[in-house]
């Protein structure tokens, strides 16, 4: 029999694993921002649309996934978050909201507005979307303006409504260094989809480019989170306090957390010098293992460890953590038999990737055939 605490801790890993597989299909995201920088003519635009539009749609649902296993788990952060971080998660939606309209009617004959409009949208959703979702996780790290009563109600304290956040540099840093991971991985990705000799020789620069504004932002953000004063909660009374790096402590307290950073690190720096110094088309899937263990890592070092994932910065005591902020023992108990079904979900995307992805996307191909 699982205790409580054991199912808080597991639907804390199933949400950084949600969270990690998220990141690393925001690929999707930067191919969309780079339509233009990559293709030069329309036909080159409609091949890379049609390589990362048959990906979209994972890209959304597990944007969906990750929030609802966030708030069935946890849902008091359900309601702190989304009752006063308002403006911002529905400036995410809207931004999903566009990227959907924009594959759907893109290529409609005689729409009212155009391709450049809805290719416009596209970019709206590659590059505002990614930014809003890396500040609004970055606020994990730097908390939000919330009090929490003893009969679990919240309210925002600023009126600003979680807008504030961007007035923080590290949470736009944060946002900043996924938007050119995305940009970043979506290069890689088209080396790997795509046989169009111009493409992609463009996409290995653009790897390159994106990669260095990408490190930029990533050892200034990891600088930050090793040195800044996190919120450590006692298991116990649950009474919080601050500590001075303390997610440098929980990697040092969790030492096979830290390795697979370290591992993700360097996979991915070794999948961005394969596929744009060697050339590789195969680096795209070395880089993405590296996404995945970096940011399922920073997930586990921010909810575990006693750590508090959502710190207030209006009454530290009200900053959210995985035993004050989860539903019932028997709500993960139920839903935790119903992850058991994720692994056959994963299977089934691998299989279908994998039929997809059976021969590079050409010119010719999709000018034959019906596509977004």
């Amino acid at each position: 029999m699982f205790s409580y605490l054991m199912l808080q801790q597991y639907w804390w890993i199933v949400v950084s694993l949600l969270a990690a597989l998220f990141v690393f299909l925001t690929f999707v995201q930067g191919g969309q921002t780079l339509l233009y920088t990559l293709g030069k003519t329309e036909e080159e635009r409609d091949v890379l649309v049609n390589a990362i539009g048959k990906r979209w749609e994972l890209t959304f649902t597990t944007l969906v996934l990750f929030g609802g296993g966030l708030f069935a788990a946890f849902p008091l952060f359900y309601s702190v978050s989304f009752g006063g971080a308002y403006y911002v998660w529905m400036a995410i939606l809207f931004c999903f909201i566009v990227q959907a309209v924009s594959y759907e009617y893109r290529k409609k004959p005689n729409n009212l507005f155009g391709e450049r409009f809805y290719e416009i949208l596209l970019y709206i959703n590659g590059s505002v979307g990614i930014f809003l979702i890396g500040a609004a996780v970055a606020t994990l790290f730097t908390g939000g303006n919330f009090v929490v009563n003893e009969n679990h109600l919240s309210h925002w304290t600023v009126g600003s409504y979680g807008l504030e956040a961007i007035l923080n540099p590290f949470n736009d840093a944060f946002g900043l260094m996924l938007v050119f991971l995305a940009r970043t991985q979506a290069g890689l990705y088209f080396l790997n989809t795509v046989d169009v000799p111009a493409i992609n020789e463009r996409a290995k620069k653009v790897v390159k480019v994106n990669f260095v504004l990408f490190l930029i932002f990533f050892l200034y953000v990891t600088y930050e989170i090793l040195t800044m004063d996190g919120f450590r909660y006692d298991p116990k009374t649950l009474i919080v306090s601050v500590e001075h790096m303390k997610f440098f402590h929980s990697l040092m307290d969790m030492p096979i957390v830290a390795i697979l950073l370290l591992v993700g690190v360097l996979s991915f720096v070794y999948g961005v010098y394969s596929g744009a110094i060697k050339g590789n088309d195969k680096a795209f899937w070395i880089s993405s293992l590296g996404v995945i263990l970096v940011v399922f890592s920073l997930f586990i070092i921010l909810g575990l460890d006693n750590s508090a994932y959502y710190p207030s910065l209006a009454d530290p005591q009200s900053s959210l953590t995985i035993q004050n902020s989860s539903g019932s023992y028997y709500t993960l108990a139920a839903m935790s038999v119903v992850s058991l079904m994720v692994p056959f979900v994963i299977l089934y995307i691998a299989i279908a990737w994998r039929s997809l992805d059976k021969t590079k996307m050409t010119i010719e191909e999709v000018e034959s055939e019906t596509h977004y």
